[in-house]
């Protein structure tokens, strides 16, 4: 599939759907930032705007989340909990890489997540809500241009698959770019 990336994003591919379990069972193991049995491991799950973050963590990953927690700014994790997500754009940046035990990076059509970001804000034209989203963008672009957060990618998911998959149970993925490389 072909598609659409930033100048700066490198491909990823070839994609293939994965069962959903095989995923998180390579996922949570863990990894560097984890002492086995004494932290969560924790999932970085980045990507760009309206590229299918959210939907992966909170419609298959299931994360614990600020806003069920009424909490400004943090959130306390049970001492039991065996795998925490932060997904966001910035999730796998580059300042808390030591902190994480493996890292998403969700690609997808820019031309995707440009239609599902201005349905998001609703009606097009010179509202304050889309120019919030065009000041977004205009710090989003070479913020992850400059931190390359598919780099420490330990695994790409695509957002926008044209593979065919069941959604239920599968996920398209690919290695990411460079795979083999240390992160």
């Amino acid at each position: 599939m072909a598609l659409q990336l930033a100048p700066d994003e490198p491909a990823a591919g070839p994609w293939r759907a994965e069962l959903l379990t095989t995923v998180a069972a390579r996922l949570m193991r863990p990894g560097k930032g984890e002492s086995a049995g004494h932290r969560p491991v924790v999932l970085a799950i980045d990507g760009r705007s309206s590229s299918g973050k959210t939907t992966l963590a909170d419609g298959i990953l299931v994360p614990a989340r600020w806003d069920e927690h009424q909490h400004e700014g943090a959130i306390e994790v049970p001492a039991d909990c065996a795998l925490l997500i932060v997904e966001g754009v910035g999730a796998a940046r580059r300042e808390t890489a030591h902190l994480t035990g493996a890292a998403v990076w969700v690609q997808s059509d820019e031309r995707e997540a440009e239609r599902r970001s201005v349905a998001r804000v609703g009606q097009p034209g010179d509202s304050p809500t889309l120019r919030h989203l065009r000041d977004w963008m205009a710090e989003e672009v070479p913020f992850l241009a400059d931190q390359r957060p598919w780099e420490r990618a330990d695994l790409v998911a695509c957002g926008t698959p044209e593979v065919p998959c069941d959604p239920v149970t599968e996920l398209v993925v690919a290695p990411p770019p460079g795979a083999g490389r240390p992160h």
